[in-house]
């Protein structure tokens, strides 16, 4: 039994050695093939590996190359945002504000500080304050807001105050004139109703094509104003319709005719107080509805030398509306004078309309006169230009000396 078990035990021992060197040549293989796999294993894709181990051969798979960086994109400035609605606030105390309306009433000699989101903002006064504020005017520009403080203020203050907000890229800046948030400020005053003037006269078109604005402008809100001629000495109707007032505007004549013109002033009064303002003299002016339209006529489009020639360049316009006439020509550069024939004359058309005409005279054509010959006709509303060209037959003048007989000698 003793030989028995020893012999067994051998085998036992014989066979466990099999299986180790059999272990040891899988392991080897399997080594072999992960080799391999390693090598041909793409690069962006790592080989699998259990419990989280790395496997051999992997470490020589080639690196997953990285992805180039990304340009960022650089943000607007702050400015360069929409800044949504901008607010337009008052100051009223310190740490108080009171959201503002389209007009505010601040006693005259009290202080006016208001205060206007967005950064940056920019920030529009009355011409007096432009003109001459003597440092009582102060503007200050804060991170998300700007504020405007006038103090010491006066009736002469009275106007619009306006904050524009910016568009701003790199250090150009500019309004945005859309956004822009308005306020008119009054600053009444117990001795001067209307808003002092620089002159004791201001002189005002009345332009047929468009409204004119007499800026009675008053110091209060309060203040009843009516609109009064010089001579003869009479109130002017304030109908609401052909005539309107407005206490931040003045008086504005929509439909200006002859009649309007003359000299004209306005009167204001308040409790016991009652004050004219400045002279308006109303000077009436026929605006035409658009610029000329010339039309040019050559007497010849070809002339030899020696001949006259004579350029016409005529408008046909507005009644009462004046053109003025300017040419250019090819005698110009050698300093030939401008001779021309005007006129006015009523189109025969009729309708209210003119005719107006302007004649270019050459004398005794010469070869420098030969080129273009350009009439602008300019009137209120702009200017036109028309042109044609001469050519001057110098060839057939020198035929026609060529051909004529010789005298005979004697």
């Amino acid at each position: 039994m003793v030989a028995v078990n020893g012999s067994g035990e051998k085998w036992r021992l014989v066979l466990l050695g099999a299986l180790l060197i059999c272990g040891l040549i899988l392991e080897f293989g399997q080594c072999q093939q992960d080799e391999q796999e390693g090598r041909t294993t793409p690069p962006d894709r790592k080989p699998k590996s259990s419990k989280g181990n790395p496997v051999r051969g992997a470490g020589k798979a080639k690196p997953k190359p990285k992805p180039k960086p990304r340009a960022k994109a650089t943000p607007d400035p702050p400015s360069a945002v929409n800044q949504g609605p901008v607010h337009l606030t008052q100051v009223v105390n310190k740490g108080k504000f009171r959201r503002v309306a389209d007009s505010l009433s601040i006693r005259s000699g009290d202080t006016l500080e208001l205060r206007c989101k967005g950064n940056p903002v920019e920030w529009g006064v009355p011409v007096y304050l432009e003109e001459d504020d003597e440092g009582r005017l102060r503007t200050v520009q804060h991170d998300r807001y700007g504020t405007l403080t006038l103090s010491n203020s006066t009736g002469a203050d009275t106007g619009e105050y306006t904050c524009f907000p910016m568009y701003c890229e790199d250090r150009d800046c500019r309004k945005v004139y859309d956004k822009a948030v308005k306020v008119f400020v009054f600053f009444p005053d117990p001795q001067e109703l209307f808003v002092p003037s620089s002159s004791y006269y201001e002189v005002i078109q009345l332009r047929t094509n468009w409204p004119t604005v007499l800026p009675c402008q008053v110091t209060s809100p309060d203040a009843k104003v009516s609109l009064h001629r010089e001579f003869p000495p009479v109130e002017v109707a304030v109908d609401g319709a052909e005539i309107t007032f407005n206490v931040k505007q003045g008086f504005t004549i929509h439909r200006p005719k002859l009649h309007h013109a003359g000299e004209l002033y306005c009167v204001a009064s308040l409790g016991k107080l009652r004050q004219s303002s400045v002279k308006y003299m109303l000077i009436y002016v026929n605006y035409p509805v658009a610029p000329p339209t010339p039309v040019i006529q050559a007497s010849s489009n070809s002339v030899a030398i020696g001949q006259n020639l004579q350029v016409t360049c005529t408008v046909i316009g507005e009644q009462d509306v004046v053109i003025d006439f300017t040419w250019e020509y090819p005698g110009q550069q050698i300093g030939r004078p401008l001779y021309t024939q005007d006129s006015v004359l009523p189109d025969g058309g009729g309708l209210g309309r003119q005719q107006s005409q302007t004649v270019l005279l050459v004398d005794e054509v010469r070869e420098v006169d030969g080129g273009t010959y350009t009439c602008t006709a300019k009137n209120l509303q702009g200017s036109r230009t028309t042109s044609t060209t001469i050519k001057v037959l110098v060839a057939a003048a020198k035929d026609k000396v060529k051909d004529k007989p010789k005298p005979k000698k004697p």
